[in-house]
Formats: C-alpha cells, structure tokens, sequence
C-alpha cells in the first residue's frame, strides 16, 4: 500500500451544460477541488460525462474549461495519473486529451488492481441497459462515418445542435438525477451482480445515474455509484483499506454562490 496517499474518483460534473445556469461557478469548485487533493492525491479517476458535450476538430477544441483543463494538465505533468472515461454527453473525446492535458483516455470499461483492490470501472451508461433505441444511438455516435460527417459541419453550428440536444436532456428537469430505483431494478447493479458470478471484483465504481449509493453486491464486492457535480458535488476517496463518498462542505459551495 501507498502510505499517505489516495485515489480520487468524481463523475458527471455536464460542464457547460447550456440546461444549467451555474457553469462558470461549478468548474471553479472544482477547480478548488483539484487544488485540495493534489496534495495527497496518487491517482485521479474522472468517470464520465465531464464535460455536457465535447467534439475535437483536427485544428479546434471546444471553448472554455481552460482552468480545469490547465490544471489537470498540471498535475499529469506532477506525475499523478489522471484517467479519464468518456461517457455518453462527451463520446467524441479523441486525442486532445490525451496529448495535450496528458490524461489516459477510457473509451470501454477498465479493470484494474488499484492499492491491492480489484476494481471494474466504467461510465456505466449502458451496462445492463435492454434499450434498443440507445444502443442504436450510442451506436451512431460512435460510428467512424457519423463523426466524419460531423466534423464537416462549422463548429459554430454544430455546437448550437449539440446544446440544443442536450437542454431537452434530464439536466433540465427537477428530478434530473430520476432517483434510486429499488436495487434490484438498478441496471448497474443488475450488471455488477451478473459479473460477479463469473470474477471476482472488490469494487464496482461507475458514474452516470447522478445518485449516490454504495451497496453490496457479493461477499467482499461493493457497488459504488458516485453522484454529480451538479447538486451532490460528492466524489469517491479509496486509501487502500476502504472506499468512501465524500461531498463538498456546504460552506465550500456557498463560497461560490452555488445554489442546490
């Protein structure tokens, strides 16, 4: 075990998110955020859907995160591994990230043994889903075709289509994290459940349903989904011995006039 050091893990901060009108102040926490746990940080995860919508033209990246993004650059270049999983808002991730900010980008899920712990890591947005109708969308999206003809749209417009996508998303209703489900109906936990069975893993950790839950799964395995960036600024802390939700201090996010 690393002593004195640990492995953060945050999901869904949507930023940009034309639904929500608290963008700016939201990247700031965060950046407050990166700040604080770069200090005893070994290694950061950011599990999907950081960004509400992100597309990499050959000669252009979408406009703002520059804070967040010269920070992370800063702390890849610190030598503290910063990985980094698409999820379904930010799919055409291709190699800004990566070559620019230094982070390693997950386009799948990710096993892997982190501290003497077996972890499976993923977005988690379509893991044990039956919707046809989003795995022919997912599909699309990550056509080769699809994203060349994309691209061939000017940046001006096609920014305008995503973001008008993404206000009809459930970012823009009250409910939008949907809630819990009864356990037993929750995909990833559906998911983690069938896994299991087959190999063994400590930890489940995935992002996606904006709720936050840690629950068993097996003798030994945990579930653990973390939250938002949007209402629960929570994130997951694993130091080796066990993995626990943390959220920001009210105090923190009153601090950047954030209103939950």
């Amino acid at each position: 075990m690393v002593i004195g050091k640990k492995i953060y893990f945050v999901s869904d901060l949507h930023l940009g998110a034309p639904a929500l009108n608290n963008n700016r102040e939201r990247e700031l926490l965060f950046v407050d955020w990166l700040q604080t746990i770069r200090k005893d940080a070994y290694m950061l995860f950011l599990m999907g859907d950081f960004f509400d919508f992100w597309f990499e033209y050959k000669k252009a990246v979408p406009k703002g995160f520059v804070r967040s993004l010269g920070l992370l650059a800063e702390i890849c270049d610190s030598g503290i591994p910063v990985h980094f999983f698409t999820g379904n808002h930010d799919i055409w991730a291709f190699d800004y990230l990566s070559e620019e900010v230094g982070m390693t980008v997950h386009r799948a899920p990710v096993t892997m043994e982190l501290l003497g712990k077996k972890f499976f890591l993923s977005h988690g947005d379509d893991l044990g889903k039956k919707d046809f109708g989003y795995q022919l969308i997912k599909n699309f999206f990550h056509n080769r075709i699809a994203q060349w003809a994309f691209a061939k749209i000017h940046p001006d417009l096609s920014f305008r289509l995503a973001h008008h996508w993404s206000k009809k998303s459930r970012l823009s209703y009250k409910n939008g994290d949907q809630g819990l489900k009864k356990l037993e109906s929750e995909e990833q936990y559906i998911f983690a459940k069938a896994t299991v069975e087959k190999e063994h893993f400590d930890y489940f950790v995935f992002g996606h349903r904006h709720i936050i839950l840690d629950a068993p799964v097996a003798e030994n395995t945990r579930l653990i989904i973390l939250g938002d960036w949007i209402k629960k600024f929570s994130y997951g802390v694993f130091d080796g011995n066990s993995f626990n939700i943390e959220t920001m201090d009210e105090k923190k996010i009153k601090e950047y006039r954030i209103t939950i």
